[in-house]
């Protein structure tokens, strides 16, 4: 007797992911973002493969543990993002407040239930899966803030107030990331923040005021913590404590003064040998570094300042169209991968303190990496939304 097994049934891809052009030659999205994105990808993998093999072997004796977990992570963004490519612009807008609830009930709940790793709690374990509540909610802030602008945009432009009102909405989710704590996501979501109000009209006066605000408030943080004086202070000299609170930076500086200026061959690298730790997520690019030198940093960074230049210009493209909702929200995924880069390397190579951000879509994180994927489909579909008005207007026009 046969047994019918259940199928699976896979998501569909949009049927304009597949038209070249439409009849008059007219794209229907840039396929640059994918281009970009797959190189990122398959980039990351082989980069987690080469730095985190030491590390597997000794906490699990398998070599290829975190290789195998990042090819599910990115297997399951792209079954994600399959879905995600159907949903419209203007649903993301309708449900963005929705989406902020959700991202207060994660953070909420992985204080409640959540993993602690090193002192922090940030991890909610999902069966073998583990959720990093802080990834989601930035995505899900700046689509609730993008549509915030769109509603209140004359009263942000006008008073205090309009300016006002969507801080307190971040200083509530800053307290529940502190609470973790997760400084590093707390510093990315206020910058991104704040350079989209300041996209968005508001005044400079209101700008000085609050970064007056906020470095004090920074500054109380770390002086009443002392780890975190520790770790702000450390990256000054890292050689004063090099086994101690700098010991990260100095491997991680050795890497990278290894490498020179075409790198010591992929998996030459010495450092991630059980001497550099956390090789694989949030110092993955001293391995970039010391393996193919500065030649491959510059590559790795141009291709990440390639999307965020396509995401900026993407979102200045929307504004002109009159597509507001979808102009701030390029415009924040812009600054938010532009802005997280650039701490990531920054802290590897003793530019910043070290703040615990993966590099984009390079790193090793479920969460991460799934999180990023989703922002690069909303610029896609935003893409395809604007190239779709204009070729309706003059397939419109042309009738006329």
């Amino acid at each position: 007797m046969a047994i019918s097994m259940p199928s699976v049934r896979l998501p569909e891809l949009p049927s304009w992911l597949f038209e070249s052009q439409t009849a008059k030659n007219q794209v229907t999205f840039d396929r640059g973002f994918i281009v970009i994105a797959l190189a990122m990808y398959l980039i990351g993998l082989i980069m987690v493969a080469s730095s985190s093999m030491p590390i597997g072997e000794k906490l699990f004796n398998n070599p290829f543990h975190f290789v195998i977990r990042h090819a599910i992570y990115i297997v399951m963004s792209l079954f994600i993002a399959a879905i995600a490519l159907r949903v419209e612009m203007h649903h993301w807008q309708k449900s963005s407040w929705v989406l902020l609830l959700l991202a207060m009930f994660l953070l909420v709940a992985v204080l409640i239930i959540g993993r602690t790793v090193n002192g922090s709690t940030r991890w909610i374990m999902v069966g073998p899966i583990n959720i990093q509540a802080a990834e989601p909610a930035k995505l899900f802030f700046f689509c609730y803030l993008s549509a915030y602008l769109v509603r209140r945009r004359d009263e942000v432009m006008d008073n205090f107030k309009g300016f006002f009102k969507p801080l307190l909405v971040l200083f509530l989710l800053a307290v529940l990331l502190l609470l973790e704590p997760d400084l590093g996501t707390v510093i990315v979501m206020g910058a991104t923040a704040l350079g989209l109000l300041f996209l968005a009209g508001a005044k400079l006066w209101q700008f000085i005021a609050i970064v007056v605000v906020v470095l004090s408030a920074f500054v109380m943080l770390v002086i009443f913590e002392p780890y975190r004086l520790r770790r702000v202070t450390s990256f000054l000299d890292p050689w004063q404590d090099e086994f101690g609170s700098g010991y990260q930076l100095t491997q991680s500086l050795m890497a990278y003064s290894r490498g020179e200026f075409f790198g010591q061959g992929l998996g030459n690298s010495v450092q991630k040998l059980d001497y550099l730790p956390e090789a694989h997520t949030d110092f993955v690019m001293a391995v970039v570094g010391e393996e193919f030198g500065f030649i491959g940093i510059v590559f790795l960074l141009g291709l990440c300042l390639t999307l965020v230049i396509k995401a900026l210009l993407l979102g200045k493209r929307a504004l002109e169209k009159e597509k507001y909702f979808e102009g701030f929200f390029a415009y924040a995924i812009g600054i938010w991968m532009s802005f997280q880069a650039a701490v990531n390397v920054g802290a590897s190579a003793g530019i910043f303190p070290t703040k615990g951000l993966t590099m984009p879509l390079i790193s090793y994180g479920g969460s991460s990496m799934i999180v990023m994927t989703l922002a690069i489909v909303v610029l896609i579909r935003i893409d395809h939304e604007l190239r779709l008005q204009s070729i309706q207007a003059t397939a419109t026009g042309g009738r006329k």
